[in-house]
């Protein structure tokens, strides 16, 4: 071996990173990939509007409205199922569902994008089944049945996960929308309460069965969370109380005082 050479292999340096600062990386890399798909939902979600303004206009022009309506219980009114959410019945209807549509399926997009994608199309068809099962008539159309099924949604998620973000969330399109928690029950003449309960009962389903498809936001790690074992195992020993026999005995009893052999106390006599 050459004089002045090493006689080991120099270590690499091992960097030790502060998890505060590690949990402050991981969130601020976690908030740009939500606000990325904040613009791709918010953009898809704009898109789906002008396409139901285009059938809007398009309704009783090109096509009759009726023939494409939930019907309960009829063979022809199964095409509704896939066609009646592009109708609506006028346009403060259209708006009320486009509004929805920008706030909770802009929500849902962002934070569970996969689960979204695999419960929309299970929500659209699950509304219009059981719209056309348990409705005793009528013609049912809309996208209500989407929109009360996307706010379950995000009800089930946020009931899985519980974290401040899906909370906050939820707490936001309740916010908006609370009243759709009660437009599940028979209310107004002329709306398909139908239609909500079966969107409702979808969107439920599939909020708490899609709940661990999208990632969550990173955990702040408290000091209690970063403290080895080995030091916690320590600190328990110090602090555990010895048991009975070990505790050492500070203070013993006196022995009570023995006259010719026995306890028994002694007795003055009476005098005569």
């Amino acid at each position: 071996m050459p004089t002045g050479a090493c006689a080991s292999a120099a270590r690499p340096h091992i960097g030790i990173v502060d998890p505060s600062q590690k949990y402050q990386i991981d969130y601020a890399a976690y908030l740009g990939r939500l606000k990325e798909r904040f613009h791709l939902a918010l953009t898809a979600m704009m898109v789906w509007v002008i396409v139901l303004g285009a059938f809007f206009l398009a309704q009783d022009r090109v096509f009759a409205t009726r023939d494409f309506a939930i019907r309960p219980m009829q063979t022809e009114g199964l095409i509704g199922v896939i066609t009646a959410p592009l109708l609506h019945g006028s346009m403060a209807h259209l708006a009320s569902n486009a509004f929805a549509f920008l706030i909770i399926g802009t929500l849902a997009g962002s934070l569970y994008p996969r689960a979204s994608l695999r419960a929309w199309p299970l929500i659209w068809l699950g509304s219009g089944l059981g719209t056309w099962f348990i409705s005793l008539g009528g013609h049912h159309i809309g996208a209500s049945g989407i929109t009360v099924g996307l706010m379950f949604f995000l009800i089930g998620q946020g009931l899985r996960r519980r974290d401040k973000i899906s909370l906050g969330a939820l707490m936001l399109a309740l916010f908006f929308f609370g009243g759709m928690l009660l437009s599940i029950l028979p209310q107004e003449q002329g709306i398909s309460w139908e239609y909500h309960l079966s969107g409702a009962a979808f969107g439920l389903l599939t909020g708490l069965a899609f709940a661990g498809l999208d990632e969550r936001a990173p955990k702040r790690l408290y000091s209690w969370d970063l403290e080895p074992d080995s030091a916690e195992s320590t600190t328990a020993q110090e602090l555990d109380v010895p048991t009975a026999p070990e505790a050492p005995v500070i203070w013993h009893r006196p022995e009570p005082p023995h006259r010719n052999g026995d306890n028994v106390l002694p007795f003055r006599r009476r005098e005569p």
